[in-house]
């Protein structure tokens, strides 16, 4: 038997499915004690799934507008516009008539209600469809109410709430609508609270907007609001609206807005123990659903009631540390430049294989410094090394010391070494020591890579089970003793510290600005850079063939390279392309993430960058380039020494200044190496932990292969010693992955919640510039060509590329722009080294560049100054 009506007191969470999502978070509200809730009723999906029933036209329509995208505005204008007058007009069966009436009789016919939607994709944790289907207020008398239920029904197929839900991948024909019926509220006073800043999201200060009357038209947004902060009982901020209307409730039914009195106009819409007494309800609300709440309230007399209480659905979640204290939390994601979300496999390889301790929080990777802040002794040689690489970071964390309420300091500890002097501090200078003058040290590293790499390939093929999960384990070690060793780790920084030490004295000595920046194009041994290079050769190599350029054009499948052989020249083509995945297959785009797509898998990532190289460059690009490259960089080593020689005692500032010179060259090239290394064994653990997932399959443990993306490594382990996994975890986890692909990670954040957000102390800036930071030399002027996905990529020779960040796959590019503006990096990451080996002027850490610029502008960057201006 079909239930068409449930009491709001016979309603909790576990009912969605039937009331909706408002309708169940109310009915959990009105079960905490001490809280009012407007008491009423829920008019349940199957009273809406029986209307649809009985108007054989809506499925039809329902398909149809299934089958648009969100582009289509006016097929959604008209499909929805249908489906709200066939549900309008539809007649209410008898049996549900009698229940509705019976129901309202029970509160009382003739009295005012409150009329609201409740979908069943309506406030759930990972989407809010705040605002996206209709509320009635001061509804009086039964025919009015259950034409009001319609109307509500109806507000399913607006057009907001259709296309809300083709954004967010809900299927119009699984989403049902319910209608909470409440006895009305008469407030003098309603408005908004958030149990969690929505501006800095700090979990432990809540945010009020508080209007006079009913709240419509501070919920429209047609009249001012006051703002409140409050924290732990205390009000911190207070903002106070001249409100100018007011929502008032018509005798007749309805409402309308009211110019309020003057002298009302500035005055606060709550008391200061009414904002108190609201916080306290907010706690007492989000304890008992477990998460921060965005609930609507009204005042009547000196009552306060809740309306609505939904999650807060946009708060990025914060790591955990376990111990109740405060924590500061730094993205590892904006130093490795990949700031999407990993899957859980990846997060957990990634946390294995790293020096020290990250915690995971939203799919990303996050450190924890507080103890370095906390200490005298460590903080500035910590804010200075964060300061050169990313100032936003080094700007939030100052910004959270200085505050003096947040990080408790340490107690000085006059025994310890003071900055400079050893300790953390000093250890670039320690490791740089163990690095002689000498280049060969670099090619015996790569030799002892490429030995250690061949013998994990061959050793790995024997590992089968959880003996597997073992040997990778051992093996990660082994890496990690090696790539964090004292040699490798000196070779490092001894181009690191070349590069600053130049930079210094030349700009010191000579009023030389990045002087090391013309300095480290075309170095040797830069795997990254070559990989650019190299592609060049492969284009070189198709390029005579015209049927081969025709075909790959329409290439749309990664089998592509078996059916090159056909055509005229397809055999070099795809010999060319197999050498260049042997080198370079395991890379793809978020590399550091082991469950990615590496080029080997789908190669047809390769074609758009291989059809470009063709178009825009000639034959043989690759070997000038690097030699144009490496000669401006002589010749700009030379003109610096004569200008030394000059000087005060220029012979040793010189002499001191060639040594440099030479460490840089010699050893900056290996900077990227160690990555490539580290991507290289990855790709090797991916294909043998794939086999075991193949296993799995074929023993229906897992539906497929791929499942074991969404489960750590340990976690993994065991199910390869079980055979057990229940199919939920995996659901989940693939439910909370696509929500973190729609968050944004913070560079800074608090236990507490707070994103702490940096800034640029400048004030030398052109109108209306950008500014980030500089790490590649130079100006240029050019087409702005903003892309998200390389996949993308359609550049042509002299074109900006704007992106929000890049990793070594997007090095390929590379050889085709003139210019490059990231929203993420630092002076030693990839987009960064990469640029100066190339000559390319570069500014990274442009917050929000790829939604200030638009693709197609003309902009001006000027990689010397830390400066993006748009042109045009």
């Amino acid at each position: 038997m079909r239930t068409y009506v449930l009491g709001l007191q016979e309603v909790d969470r576990t009912k969605a499915k039937l009331v909706g999502g408002k309708g169940a978070n109310l009915g959990e509200v009105s079960r905490i004690e001490g809280i009012r809730v407007p008491a009423g009723f829920c008019v349940t999906t199957e009273a809406f799934q029986r209307i649809l029933g009985e108007a054989p036209s809506i499925r039809g329509l329902l398909d149809r507008l299934s089958s648009l995208a969100v582009e289509d505005r006016n097929g959604i204008r008209e499909l929805s516009g249908e489906l709200r007058r066939i549900i309008e007009g539809a007649p209410i069966p008898e049996d549900l008539h009698e229940a509705l009436t019976q129901a309202l009789s029970r509160l009382g016919a003739d009295d005012a209600y409150a009329v609201r939607s409740s979908a069943t994709a309506e406030d759930l944790p990972g989407a809010s469809f705040a605002g996206q289907q209709d509320t009635y207020l001061n509804v009086i008398g039964t025919q009015a109410v259950l034409q009001h239920v319609r109307r509500c029904w109806a507000s399913l197929f607006t057009e907001r709430a259709v296309t809300y839900r083709i954004q967010h991948g809900f299927d119009h024909r699984k989403v049902h609508m319910a209608v909470v019926v409440q006895k009305m509220v008469f407030a003098q006073a309603a408005g908004i609270l958030f149990t969690a800043d929505p501006v800095t999201s700090n979990r432990k200060v809540s945010s009020i907007e508080a209007g006079f009357g009913l709240g419509e038209a501070l919920v429209a947004g047609l009249a001012g609001a006051d703002r409140y902060r409050v924290r732990s009982g205390q009000i911190i901020e207070k903002a106070i609206a001249r409100k100018t209307l007011a929502t008032r409730a018509l005798t007749e039914g309805g409402t309308e807005e009211r110019a309020l009195e003057p002298e009302r106009q500035g005055g606060q819409a709550l008391t200061d123990a009414q904002l108190l007494r609201l916080e306290r309800l907010g706690r007492q609300i989000e304890g008992h659903f477990g998460h921060p709440q965005d609930i609507e309230w009204c005042l009547a007399g000196d009552e306060l009631h809740v309306v609505q209480s939904r999650p807060i659905t946009t708060l990025y979640p914060i790591p955990q540390a376990g111990d109740g204290g405060n924590h500061v939390y730094i993205s590892v994601g904006h130093q490795q430049m990949m700031t999407d979300p990993m899957k859980p496999l990846g997060l957990s390889l990634f946390q294995l294989a790293a020096a020290g301790h990250m915690v995971a929080a939203g799919g990303r990777l996050f450190v924890d410094p507080t103890k370095q802040l906390a200490s005298p002794a460590s903080r500035d040689a910590l804010l200075n090394v964060i300061g050169r690489s990313d100032p936003l970071i080094k700007d939030a964390l100052s910004t959270i010391i200085e505050r003096g309420d947040f990080i408790e300091p340490l107690p000085v500890d006059p025994t310890a070494p003071r900055p400079g002097q050893g300790g953390p501090a000093a250890a670039p200078s320690r490791f740089d020591a163990q690095v002689e003058d000498d280049p060969a040290i670099v090619a015996a590293l790569i030799e002892r890579s490429q030995a250690a790499l061949e013998e994990l390939k061959r050793d790995i093929r024997a590992k089968t089970g959880t003996a597997l999960f073992d040997f990778i384990l051992e093996d990660i070690q082994r890496m990690k003793k090696s790539l964090f060793g004292p040699q490798n780790m000196g070779a490092i920084m001894a181009a690191m510290n070349a590069s600053w030490w130049l930079n210094d004295k030349m700009m010191a000595w000579l009023g030389e600005k990045n002087a090391a920046d013309t300095l480290s194009q075309s170095v040797p041994n830069n795997i990254t850079s070559e990989m650019g290079l190299e592609l060049l050769d492969v284009a070189d190599v198709i390029r005579p063939y015209p049927e081969v350029v025709a075909y790959l054009r329409n290439v749309k499948h990664d089998g592509f390279l078996d059916e090159l052989v056909e055509l005229d020249g397809g055999r070099q083509a795809r010999d060319a392309i197999l050498a260049y995945l042997h080198k370079y297959g395991m890379r793809c785009a978020g590399e550091i993430d082991i469950t990615r797509a590496r080029w080997s898998e789908e190669p047809t990532a390769l074609v758009p960058l291989i059809l470009s190289n063709i178009k825009n460059f000639e034959p043989h690009a690759g070997k000038r380039r690097f030699e144009q490259g490496r000669q401006e960089a002589l010749q700009r080593a030379q003109a610096l020494l004569d200008r030394l020689r000059q000087l005060p005692d220029g012979e040793q500032k010189a002499s001191e200044a060639e040594r440099m010179i030479g460490r840089l060259r010699s050893f900056l090239g290996y900077r990227e190496y160690p990555k490539y290394a580290i991507v290289n064994r990855y790709f090797v653990y991916k294909q043998a932990l794939l086999q075991e997932a193949e296993r799995l399959a074929q023993a229906s443990v897992i539906h497929d292969p791929e499942d074991i993306y969404y489960l750590t490594f340990d976690e993994l382990r065991e199910v390869v010693r079980t055979h057990q996994l229940d199919d939920q975890v995996v659901r989940q986890r693939k439910a909370e992955h696509e929500l973190y692909e729609k968050m944004t990670p913070p560079r800074v954040m608090t236990s507490d919640g707070e994103i702490v957000s940096g800034a640029y102390r400048r004030a030398d800036l052109p109108a209306g510039a950008m500014v980030g930071l500089p790490v590649s030399s130079g100006v240029v002027e050019g087409r702005a060509r903003v892309l998200l996905d390389m996949a993308n990529a359609d550049l042509e020779a002299g074109d900006i590329l704007v992106t929000a960040f890049t990793d070594p796959s997007w090095t390929p590019l590379f050889v085709s722009i003139k210019g490059l503006v990231t929203e993420v990096g630092g002076l030693m990451t990839h987009g960064a080294v990469i640029a100066r080996e190339y000559g390319l002027p570069a500014v990274v850490s442009v917050d929000k560049a790829t939604k200030l610029i638009r693709d197609g502008q003309r902009i001006r960057v000027n990689g010397t100054d830390g400066v993006v201006e748009i042109l045009t």
